[in-house]
């Protein structure tokens, strides 16, 4: 049995239709658990579902023993000002999940972010310590917490879970992703875009040193995500924190001409002012370092932005 909190989220969900497809017998974690989540799991049977709470309930009362926990759930809004909230959601609760699969010897793979990068100054660089990092956001900082006291931890000689990663998700788009609403990808809104207006808008630039459109992240297909996590899972490694992207920044430009490439259309982009309050927390370039993954041995390509978007497209009938 394999645990998955985060379940009916964007990339939980996907990873839970990799799974089931091979045969895997899963409990799937999320919150609220409400029955519209259900439509992220079409076709899959024979799953297990829990709320998040009571799932922390089953595990320490020795009611759950799960072979491996996927930990996936938080509260992923990079505009979430409620420290209290954070702390329990993405910090305390991940804490004891830890402690669980520390105790009983027992794989986790965690959700990190690459929001712990901040303003990227001190670069990509997952061989960077978390306590040098210094986060946009309240969201990135409770990420970046948790990596803190996840390696405080291993520093101070406590047990870790036999096999363990931090996977640091960069701008990750695919299937499944409708529900996340303004927190969706890029290329979800512009999908959305030209099917509503026949064009698309972005943000212009707020540096004069970038052009508009050309403002670069490292957008990344989430079945390579799942890659990363299925071989930190399955793979001897030391365990640590691990980036998951592609290790090519790509310009939005790039990425919405794909778009309208994938449909079958001429590309239609306008520009606009890119709100204050966005601004001062905004990345211009992110782009993963992949040293580290590939020195435990994964050598699989990742899947170029052009190939993604359209196996995207596809998959939502476009």
């Amino acid at each position: 049995m394999i645990a998955i909190t985060g379940a009916a989220g964007f990339i939980g969900s996907n990873l839970a239709s990799r799974l089931a497809h091979e045969g895997a017998d899963l409990v799937l974690v999320d919150h609220p658990l409400t029955p519209d989540k259900h439509l992220g799991w079409p076709g899959l049977k024979g799953l297990r579902f829990i709320q998040h709470m009571d799932f922390l309930n089953e595990l320490e009362y020795n009611r759950l023993a799960p072979e491996a926990v996927f930990h996936l759930g938080a509260c992923s809004s990079t505009t979430e000002t409620d420290w209290n909230y954070l702390l329990r959601n993405n910090i305390e609760y991940s804490q004891r999940v830890w402690d669980w699969c520390a105790k009983h010897e027992k794989p986790l793979i965690y959700a990190s972010s690459a929001a712990t990068y901040g303003d990227g100054s001190l670069g990509f660089d997952d061989a960077t310590h978390a306590s040098m990092l210094k986060p946009l956001n309240l969201y990135g900082k409770s990420k970046n917490d948790f990596d803190i006291w996840v390696l405080q931890s291993i520093a101070e000689g406590k047990t870790a879970p036999p096999r363990w990663a931090g996977v640091k998700f960069f701008n990750v788009y695919g299937p499944r992703e409708a529900h996340k609403g303004n927190m969706a990808s890029v290329v979800w809104k512009a999908y959305q875009q030209i099917l509503q207006n026949g064009e698309v808008k972005l943000f212009r630039s707020n540096t004069s040193a970038i052009k508009d459109g050309e403002q670069k992240r490292d957008f990344v297909f989430v079945e390579d995500c799942i890659d990363h996590m299925l071989w930190f899972w399955k793979s001897p490694h030391g365990g640590g924190l691990y980036n998951s992207g592609t290790g090519k920044a790509r310009t939005f430009l790039d990425l919405v001409k794909a778009v309208f490439t994938a449909l079958g259309k001429e590309p239609n982009i306008k520009f606009m002012d890119m709100p204050p309050e966005i601004s001062g927390q905004y990345q211009n370039f992110t782009e993963a370092t992949l040293k580290k993954i590939q020195s435990t041995g994964f050598a699989k390509p990742a899947t170029s932005l052009e190939d993604g978007v359209a196996q995207y497209m596809r998959s939502v009938g476009a």
